[in-house]
């Protein structure tokens, strides 16, 4: 017994010499930085700066110094040069093992970098030798910026564009010192309203900081996940290379495996993975796994076919039950190979108040509640989108391959909620300002969110800027797609100068997100309302939809209903997306998919109008809703008939045309529609 008392005790001592030697081999995290890393802003920085929340992160195990100085530079011939204060020399007398630096805010300050940007990599090379010095094995964590809002008062005379210089030169500094390089702006961008000036976060943006520092420290990501997209029953795109992203540990290996290609890689130091397989062909049934030596995720019964995201506002998110053909669209609807992803609201936008948990939730970014593949059925089909229901149908009758489409419509949503808020920050910053008071947002939408979240309080709402890319686009991590369809633009037909500025960014803003700038964009044109600025927004929608690379546009005018913005015919709508798709994206050249097009208008004799057009076979022998503008612009009614591929238009001989217009009503009652029962698009095209 004495024996067996002193091996324990023996056994006691030795784990605590190496409790104290642990102790003793404590990690020391050195947080250089300006204010951000300082605290400033916040009520108690020696406990709420990221840096002090980092060590709670952290644990005993490690020793978190903060070296933030308020309004240092990186530059050394900046205004406030970081080596030249007493928390640069204190940073280094506490010879740390990790180095976490986060400079270059305040040399957005137009003393600074446009005077010295070409010396900011050098002197950042200086910056972590000189950690080199004190210790040769510290560990060197670069931090790209966080952000910088709109509102800062130096956001539009250089500050916004320097920013993303600056991160270019943080990243080329990482790529030659071999620091490691990590992004403050990621937890940050999508939750600006935790930076109430602009510039500093709150103790909650604070807080995503450190955990971003914590992970990047330890390595410890949460393990392998995908986003919740990834699931059994999805559809994944076929016949092109298929790029699969996650997270996992950081050095972590990944192995993909499906239809018998195999890929593996390991995760960066962000806990960042992906890999690319070769194209796949169209099947159904196949098992795809991805594992790490730890855990593996296994996704069963996937489809390899063609996927669409389905977007927009209310007439997109229209449910197929509400719809005029909604009994013969549900016939036949069990199809096993067409699946779908509907993305539904937890809160709706209703002309109700919210409450505190709905607006909690909805300033978390928290807006869509959690969804399933399904498989087609009558039951699944009623709750989906008409638009996007037909839409799928007819690929799926066509193609004979799975189809999955995925909807994340959101009624009343305008343009802009869509674009992600850097690709705003550098086009168009002034509609994050006072979002909710400006001449950007109509009216009644103003109202909306007024009846929602109270007047004069800072919650979010899903027609904020930005709002619905950053809860509804960047969630899908670039889940692979074949292309989008899109209806959308009542919110933003007040302006329309302005959505076309928004309209192409995003459509620019989605190409780049699925990093595809030929990823086809097939919209839907306004229909028939009796609201005063949509005839020339329909125009604009045309000529917008001709100018850009794989854009197309579907005709809706002859669908539309007097007084209701949500016509209940969307069975053509769907099919004539359907047309575009397969005539311009599979190459289906006998899938007729325009109405008349005009060409030239030019007089033929006094009070005749040529008008050439395109697919204009089979119009009627009567033609309706042609008018023609004399030289104080006055329109005047013309009568027109079809003439081969020409239509004929005869009007007052007194008159001298200088423009002629198709369907210019509110509510359109032209009826030009082709052989395909295709219909024209209103439009505006000068008399030569």
């Amino acid at each position: 017994m004495k024996f067996k008392l002193l091996i324990v005790c023996l056994i006691a001592g030795i784990c605590s010499l190496g409790a104290k030697e642990v102790k003793a081999k404590e990690i020391k995290v050195a947080c250089v930085g300006n204010s951000i890393t300082e605290g400033m802003k916040l009520a108690n920085p020696a406990q709420e700066a990221y840096p002090a929340q980092l060590g709670e992160l952290l644990g005993p195990d490690y020793k978190v110094g903060n070296f933030g100085k308020s309004g240092a530079t990186l530059l050394n011939k900046g205004h406030k040069p970081y080596t030249k204060e007493p928390e640069y020399a204190a940073a280094l007398e506490f010879v740390p093992d990790i180095v976490l630096i986060h400079l270059g805010i305040n040399d957005t300050d137009p003393r600074n970098w446009p005077n010295y940007n070409d010396e900011f990599v050098s002197d950042y090379l200086a910056l972590i030798n000189s950690f080199k010095e004190v210790n040769p094995d510290v560990r060197v964590i670069l931090a790209k910026l966080s952000p910088i809002c709109p509102g800062h008062h130096r956001f539009k005379t250089g500050t916004c564009e320097w920013r993303y210089q600056i991160d270019q030169a943080i990243e080329n500094t990482a790529a030659l010192s071999g620091a490691e390089l990590i992004s403050f702006a990621y937890p940050l961008m999508d939750r600006r309203d935790l930076i109430p000036d602009n510039l500093h976060p709150t103790v909650e943006g604070a807080a995503l900081l450190a955990e971003t520092a914590a992970a990047a420290i330890t390595g410890n990501y949460g393990g392998l996940q995908m986003p919740e997209i990834w699931q059994d029953g999805m559809v994944l795109q076929r016949g092109k290379p298929l790029t699969i992203s996650g997270k996992a540990n950081a050095g972590e290996q990944v192995t993909v495996k499906i239809a018998g290609q195999k890929e593996k890689t390991v995760t960066n130091n962000r806990g960042e993975w992906s890999v690319t397989l070769a194209p796949l062909k169209a099947s159904s049934g196949e098992t795809l796994t991805i594992s790490t030596p730890s855990k593996t995720l296994k996704f069963t019964d996937v489809a390899i076919g063609e996927v669409w995201l389905a977007s927009g506002q209310s007439n997109m998110e229209f449910q197929l039950r509400r719809s005029t053909d909604f009994a013969s669209d549900t016939i036949n609807a069990t199809d096993p190979d067409l699946r779908l992803f509907n993305v539904r609201p937890r809160t709706h936008v209703d002309v109700v108040p919210w409450t505190d948990a709905q607006r909690d939730t909805v300033d978390r970014l928290l807006y869509y509640a959690p969804t399933r593949w399904k498989k087609a059925s009558p039951a699944e089909a009623s709750n989906f989108s008409a638009v996007a229901w037909n839409f799928a149908r007819m690929l799926r009758d066509s193609l004979q391959v799975p189809v999955g489409v995925i909807c994340n419509a959101v009624g009343g949503s305008g343009t802009e909620a869509w674009i992600d808020p850097e690709t705003l920050d550098r086009n168009v910053s002034d509609i994050f300002l006072n979002w909710r008071k400006n001449d950007y947002l109509q009216p009644w939408v103003k109202g909306q969110i007024n009846r929602n979240c109270g007047e004069e309080t800072p919650h979010r709402h899903p027609f904020e800027p930005s709002y619905l890319f950053s809860a509804g686009i960047r969630p899908l991590n670039s889940f692979p797609i074949a292309g989008v369809i899109w209806y959308q633009g009542e919110s933003n037909a007040h302006n329309i100068e302005l959505h076309e500025t928004l309209f192409r960014l995003l459509v620019d803003s989605w190409r780049e997100n699925w990093a595809d700038e030929k990823l086809p964009f097939l919209t839907v044109q306004l229909s028939s309302l009796e609201r005063p600025s949509w005839p020339q927004f329909r125009d604009s929608q045309r000529r917008l939809a001709e100018d850009m690379d794989m854009v197309g546009m579907a005709v809706s005018s002859d669908l539309g209903a007097h007084g209701d913005v949500h016509p209940r015919t969307k069975r053509p709508v769907g099919r004539r997306l359907g047309l575009i798709a397969l005539n311009q994206v599979y190459g289906h050249a006998d899938a007729p998919f325009e109405g008349p097009k005009p060409v030239s208008a030019s007089i033929s004799a006094p009070g005749t109008i040529t008008l050439t057009m395109e697919n204009n076979a089979g119009v009627p022998e009567e033609i309706t809703s042609f008018e023609v503008a004399d030289l104080e612009g006055h329109f005047i009614p013309a009568k027109a008939k079809p003439q081969g591929d020409k239509i004929i238009l005869t009007y007052d001989k007194n008159v001298t045309p200088t423009l002629l217009r198709y369907g210019w009503q509110p509510y359109s009652e032209g009826n030009l529609t082709n052989a395909n029962g295709l219909p024209a698009s209103t439009f505006k095209i000068e008399v030569r």
